[in-house]
């Protein structure tokens, strides 16, 4: 956003003889022109004095930005926003064919303690992983292709259950924790963890699907967010750059790379763009195993430890429009933005290679 006129900040003349200039032309400083600098000689104000004022001012430049681009959405008119999120009727859980293994949390109500192992399936187990990831991303790309006005997540939850099962796989989603489903449907302002209903997609919406799927012993986790219809492009941008933010986040990972490099890279891209970077969901070890350290946290952070060639985790990013506090349904699982502002997600399982990572979940 352009200020109102010009912008010129002056050091100090020193005998007359040696002053910087700083000036912004045709009122845009804080819309990302450049600025140009004129100065001359002085004993007292050195190129190196400059360089440090000129970085000073850039990172002031990038905080009013931001800030600017937080308080033209706050003052928004609120005309036309969606009514909040109501729970529809959930239906009762679909049945998994006897044939098929399952997941050793299956049966229990009690949510699974995070495995403190970290998941390096090995050159045996990697070709079991990958088949579970890929099957994850075929499924997911079937149940995109469903995303239209009037459809209900219930309906969803009933094409990603048939699609594992005919695999001879299992939805690791359901009996996880007593939750009731076989895929998670997060719409707008749901953060994560949404529970299938009858509640009916409207144009504009987006959701969230989260399919995580166990083959032969292994899972395979991914997500995407969708658009439903014709979505403002305000909220189409959320979207873009979440995606974005994964992609970036993955491109710091390889062998004896830092952990925090990946939230690092994320809350840079995102907040170029105003959007908050939820701290509360984190990314996760994967494997035989569904949640096992290491934790992946998203936003800045001073988490120790290096990745390690071999090893299989996911990043998951949540951005948001608004607050980053969430609230939580007594179903214990449907998180919401507190504020009710759009929220949008990605996920990747990943490997980690001695150059870089390779993701898993593609198709």
């Amino acid at each position: 956003m352009a200020v109102a006129g010009g912008l010129q900040l002056s050091a100090p003349s020193h005998g007359g003889q040696g002053h910087v200039l700083l000036s912004s032309t045709k009122s845009t400083l804080f819309a990302g022109a450049p600025l140009s600098f004129s100065f001359s000689t002085s004993e007292s104000f050195s190129r190196k004095n400059l360089v440090v004022f000129a970085r000073k001012l850039s990172g002031l430049e990038e905080a009013m930005r931001i800030k600017r681009e937080r308080e033209s959405r706050q003052l928004a008119p609120k005309i036309g926003r969606r009514p909040p999120l109501r729970r529809g009727r959930v239906s009762p859980q679909l049945p998994v064919p006897d044939h098929i293994p399952r997941p050793p949390y299956v049966g229990s109500s009690m949510l699974p303690e995070i495995a403190s192992e970290h998941q390096v399936p090995g050159s045996e187990g990697i070709a079991d992983m990958r088949a579970a990831c890929e099957l994850a991303a075929r499924v997911l790309e079937s149940a995109g292709k469903l995303v239209r006005p009037s459809i209900t997540t219930n309906e969803i939850d009933k094409a990603v259950h048939q699609m594992i099962i005919d695999a001879g796989a299992y939805p690791s989603p359901l009996g996880y924790g007593g939750f009731p489903k076989s895929v998670c449907t997060s719409v707008n302002e749901c953060m994560c963890h949404g529970i299938p209903d009858s509640r009916q997609l409207q144009s504009g919406d987006i959701i969230n699907i989260d399919v995580t799927v166990y083959l032969n012993g292994y899972h395979g986790d991914t997500s995407k967010t969708f658009l439903c219809g014709d979505v403002s492009e305000r909220i189409q941008r959320l979207v873009k750059v979440t995606e974005e933010c994964l992609e970036k986040g993955i491109a710091v990972c390889k062998d004896g790379a830092s952990f925090k490099k990946i939230g690092k890279r994320i809350s840079e891209h995102a907040e170029k763009y105003g959007y908050g970077v939820v701290e509360r969901f984190v990314g996760h070890g994967v494997g035989t195993v569904f949640h096992s350290e290491p934790l992946i946290l998203h936003h800045r952070n001073d988490q120790s430890g290096s990745m390690v060639e071999g090893q299989t985790f996911t990043i998951e990013p949540i951005l948001t429009m608004g607050s980053l506090e969430c609230k939580t349904w007594p179903d214990n699982w449907t998180t919401l933005t507190a504020d009710g502002s759009p929220a949008a997600q990605f996920e990747h399982t990943i490997l980690i290679t001695r150059t870089g990572a390779e993701i898993l979940t593609t198709c």
